[in-house]
């Protein structure tokens, strides 16, 4: 049966009390907080609230990293029948201004004296915001700003409360049900301003219950929240799911410190986006490389054994006796360090979301004994909507429907969810609330994919972005740019990729290198180089990665639906693509038609057969300077491939 937050928090602070909730890392050392802990510190916070005089039904913002306390403030609002509104926290000041006058902001509560300088910016255009609390006070003592004051201060007048009305916060949860607004999250604003999605108590519950159910997760779980609060697939697996099931989350101690505390933690049950688990190969495949050579043989060897073991004994299959004896053995050599050196040594599910995984990718981390598995889901849907099975496992799908889901296709290929995980709506937006869900309940994902025969999901582009070639011998061929960019991306020296083709004769893209990746393959090779637009440039760096698109044109050749897709011709950007430049969401998501416009004169230049093109561009610094980057780049033209004939 479905409850609430607040009443599941004292539920299990009322079953077991001294129970680890939720640990956080400070000064290199972890600090626990038993559910017990965090009911006290949800009442002292949600009574200092009233006191200041958040009404029910009133928005609060809270912009942060993963800190118990900040979670401890979400459910204090939600216990008064308020709404927290999570914000990113590297989020720019300006980026906060529509969110807070969309939701009528008055209270926010922050981490640091970052967030704080952040809303003291732009306080003139958010009149409403009167009273800003934070959490971590190093560097805020000498501020005097009207309604500034500590989560301390906030919690000691809220102490002072519940002492003189000890019977306050029980009545006020008292009046909490599942459908009470929960939370709002707003949307990343790819293609305008951004949503705000709001999400009820059962909607939220609903599809954590669903995933744990799935996936028999239990109180005894280990979980690392290390992803932006403001993110919900974060805020699902350290809130919602933490809730439901009662597991332990563990909060880094900073960014800086993630892969540190993982190795520390070992987590049992892991999520990241495919950027992270790209990240983590990476950093693999370099020290690999800066390996001695029977280091490197022996990698090799038991790799090639992985791929062709690992992946039949991850789904239950029966392997032949010399192939178990080899995988034992590069188990105890190779796979089993590898694990532990990732911090995955005792991750039982982890889950990959958000974007395409590459197959290669997937397949690393399944042959070395690691359960990665695909979720389809988005923050309309409460996140799940199809989970990948244990045993049925593909790279190329995102699962099956789960409890609770309807899916189908529409005509226009299309994928239509029902869920009880559905949004609400959208915040004070009812026509953009009507173009998505329908009066009979079925929400437009805007995803096109189709179900296969096994019952899996297939998703193969956005549907605005799927679109045709227009002239040349690919004349009206399907386009679909977020499956090439995403090809791109497979391959560990390409970080980004923008590709460019609908109404046009041929497909070009702009590249962004993995820094990292391609610094130490030049210095192996004694290339030097003095930083990322130089490196970029190289002609050594170009052959490279013209190597990685014709391999992509030579495996789109093979597709019958996207052989028109080829890459015709590409350069590499003198500057890595960032969201606080306008060129990628808060999740990292590229903002192609922003980027179209902003680098219109290499679009031109791709188009237009040049060899080069001269370009300045304005960027922001870390500490808020501005500067500008300026290159003369490289046109490359590349090998395409005719279409493959499939045999009768």
């Amino acid at each position: 049966m479905l409850s609430t937050f607040v009443h599941l928090l004292l539920q299990h602070a009322a079953q077991r009390p001294d129970a680890p909730a939720m640990r956080e890392k400070e000064y290199g050392i972890w600090h626990s907080y038993s559910w017990a802990a965090m009911a006290s510190l949800v009442e002292q916070i949600a009574c200092g609230l009233h006191a200041a005089g958040l009404q029910r039904g009133e928005h609060m913002v809270v912009v942060g990293a993963n800190r118990p306390r900040l979670y401890a403030s979400m459910l204090a609002v939600q216990a008064l029948g308020a709404v927290p509104v999570p914000l990113y926290q590297d989020a720019a000041a300006a980026e906060c201004v529509f969110p807070i006058n969309n939701a009528e902001v008055r209270f926010a509560l922050v981490e640091d004296q970052e967030q704080v300088d952040k809303l003291l910016e732009i306080r003139a255009q958010c009149p409403q915001l009167g009273q800003i609390y934070f959490d971590e006070p190093r560097g805020l003592r000498n501020y005097a700003e009207p309604g500034l004051a500590s989560l301390a201060s906030l919690m000691e007048s809220g102490q002072a409360f519940a002492a003189a009305h000890p019977e306050f916060f029980k009545a006020e949860v008292a009046q909490l049900v599942p459908g009470d607004v929960a939370a709002m999250f707003f949307t990343s604003g790819t293609t305008g301003l951004p949503k705000g999605v709001v999400h009820t108590h059962a909607s939220l519950l609903d599809r954590a219950l669903a995933g744990a159910t799935f996936d028999k997760l239990t109180a005894s779980e280990e979980v690392l929240a290390y992803l932006p609060p403001a993110w919900i697939g974060q805020n699902i697996f350290s809130y919602a799911q933490w809730l439901a099931c009662g597991y332990v989350v563990n909060c880094p101690e900073s960014a800086a410190t993630v892969m540190i505390d993982l190795k520390e933690v070992g987590p049992s049950y892991y999520f990241a986006p495919p950027r992270v688990f790209e990240g983590l190969l990476t950093s693999v495949m370099i020290r690999m490389e800066d390996a001695g050579l029977l280091k490197r043989k022996m990698f090799q060897v038991f790799m090639n054994v992985a791929k062709r073991v690992g992946p039949l004994r991850m789904d239950g299959k029966r392997v032949a006796l010399l192939d178990g004896l080899l995988y034992a053995l590069g188990n105890l050599c190779v796979y089993g360090p590898l694990r532990n050196n990732l911090g995955m040594s005792r991750v039982r599910v982890a889950y990959t979301a958000g974007e395409a995984i590459g197959p290669d990718l997937f397949l690393f981390y399944r042959s070395i004994g690691i359960n990665l598995k695909q979720l389809y889901g988005s923050t309309e849907t409460a996140v799940f909507v199809c989970l990948q099975p244990d045993n049925q496992v593909r790279a190329d799908t995102v699962g099956i429907p789960i409890s609770g889901v309807e899916i189908k296709v529409a005509d226009n290929g299309e994928i239509l969810v029902k869920s009880p995980g559905l949004l609400k709506g959208y915040y004070k937006n009812p026509s953009a609330t009507a173009e998505v869900l329908s009066a009979d309940g079925w929400y437009h994902t805007s995803d096109a994919g189709f179900i296969d025969a096994s019952g899996h999901l297939k998703i193969i582009d956005r549907v605005k972005d799927v679109g045709r070639i227009a002239g040349g011998a690919n004349d009206g061929a399907m386009f679909a740019p977020k499956y090439v960019e995403n090809k791109l991306k497979f391959f560990p020296h390409i970080k980004e990729a923008v590709a460019y083709g609908d109404g046009r004769a041929r497909v070009c893209v702009m590249l962004n290198i993995d820094f990292d990746a391609v610094g130490n393959w030049a210095e192996r090779r004694n290339l030097p180089y003095a930083g990322y637009t130089d490196l970029a440039q190289k002609s050594e760096v170009y052959q490279l990665i013209l190597e990685c698109v014709e391999q992509v044109n030579a495996d789109l050749s093979a597709d019958a639906l996207l052989a028109g897709s080829q890459v015709s011709r590409f350069l590499v950007l003198h500057k890595e693509l960032d969201a606080d430049d306008g060129e990628l969401t808060r999740t990292n998501k590229v903002r192609r038609g922003f980027i179209a416009e902003k680098y219109q004169v290499l679009v031109d230049a791709l188009y237009g057969d040049k060899a080069e093109q001269y370009i300045e561009t304005a960027v922001k610094f870390e500490d808020g300077r501005s500067g500008s980057v300026s290159a003369t780049l490289r046109i490359s033209d590349a090998k395409t491939f005719a279409p493959l004939k499939v045999a009768a």
